[in-house]
């Protein structure tokens, strides 16, 4: 559930006009309190209800909401054993409610925006770009049939039914090509797809994941290639929602086991210290049976932190415990310096997990989000 997506659109809400000269992603950063100060519009559909989920078109965009994303995230290998860990994501913020005839063919309604991220585990190296780019001019733009996003030539396309994926994104020093096959079906998270963020009416998205895709493919650093095997995780939201005031951000788990399992996990953290009542995750099994985790379900304790040089520290070893399942893991990061500095600046990167599941020894991989961590050094 990486909530950041909402934290980077309010941002572009508030930023306003373009101004005179470039500025930085440092220079343009607005604080966490400003972000998660912006306002909703109610002129936007909102998430209250349950609804049907409709394929292939619901892989599409939904522009009558505010805000959408398409969030990949992975972990592969190449022959030799080489570990890397992957980001991709594409960003959806309407400007206006409706289309606006515009008189260039420039104008438009909506902006894209993107993150591409990639760790070289091994090598101790870690890469991220942002790009942003309006949807006019075949610049930008997201559909379903035959499924495509894209932001510029970062995109991910299919067929109508999704799969079977193209993953393409290149920056500065690293690329990735990849094809991502249909594993175990979607799963709606929340309340039959419906994730509620607050008690606050319609603070919710809709909401589904696929929870592991086979992949494949090119790995590029420098001149160097890399073929790569590994699997991958899709989450899928679309909401117009705003955090509630007593929400300080969150931290988001999606791991994937060796025997088979996924679990997914979102705190959302209070400004008192506190877990928001929101909180919750979902335990799919091997079979691709699932069910919803509350947040009362689930201890995670943080054991250890990793200061960022940019400032802030971020908890970077936790233990997490679900009693009911009998569940105990420890959660680390496969690289400690995983922090995108982009617009907003947070912490994104592949995990290890280890543990036990009803005594019997259990291992896995995965991705964390932490946001609502990072300081600006005086």
């Amino acid at each position: 559930m990486p909530w950041l997506a909402l934290f980077l659109i309010l941002w572009l809400s508030a930023c306003g006009p373009a101004p005179a000269e470039p500025e930085t992603a440092t220079s343009r950063r607005l604080s966490l309190a400003e972000t998660l100060g912006a306002e909703e519009d109610a002129a936007y559909a909102r998430a209250l209800a349950p609804r049907p989920f409709v394929f292939p078109d619901d892989h599409g965009p939904h522009p009558a909401f505010k805000t959408e994303w398409w969030y990949f995230t992975g972990n592969l290998e190449d022959e030799a054993g080489r570990r890397f860990g992957y980001q991709l994501t594409f960003f959806r913020i309407a400007l206006a409610p409706a289309p606006v005839e515009r008189p260039s063919a420039w104008g438009a309604t909506q902006i894209f925006m993107g993150h591409f991220a990639l760790s070289d585990l091994d090598g101790r190296r870690f890469f991220a770009e942002e790009r942003f780019s309006r949807a006019a001019l075949s610049l930008a733009g997201a559909q379903a049939v035959p499924f495509r996003v894209w932001l510029e030539d970062w995109e991910a396309s299919g067929p109508a039914g999704m799969f079977p994926l193209r993953l393409r994104a290149a920056g500065a020093e690293v690329a990735l090509d990849l094809s991502l096959d249909a594993g175990k079906p979607l799963v709606l998270q929340g309340e039959a797809g419906l994730s509620r963020k607050s008690a606050a009416e319609g603070n919710a998205s809709y909401y589904y994941s696929f929870t592991r895709l086979p992949t494949s493919g090119q790995v590029r650093i420098g001149a160097q290639s890399f073929t790569v095997r590994g699997v991958s995780w899709l989450d899928r939201e679309w909401s117009t929602s705003a955090l509630a005031p007593d929400q300080q951000g969150w931290d988001w788990f999606a791991l994937q086991f060796d025997d088979g399992r996924e679990l997914m996990f979102y705190q959302l953290r209070l400004k008192d210290g506190g877990r928001d009542a929101a909180s919750k995750g979902i335990l799919v099994e091997a079979d691709g049976q699932s069910r919803l985790l509350r947040g009362e379900e689930v201890d995670l304790e943080v054991l250890e932190h990793w200061r960022s040089p940019r400032g802030g520290s971020y908890p970077s070893r936790w233990r997490l415990r679900i009693a009911e399942e009998d569940l105990e893991l420890i959660v680390v990061p496969a690289l400690a310096d995983q922090e995108l500095d982009v617009s907003i600046r947070y912490w994104e990167g592949a995990v290890i997990a280890t543990g036990t599941r009803g005594g019997t020894p259990l291992r896995g991989r995965g991705y964390v989000e932490l946001t609502g961590y990072a300081r600006e050094e005086p």
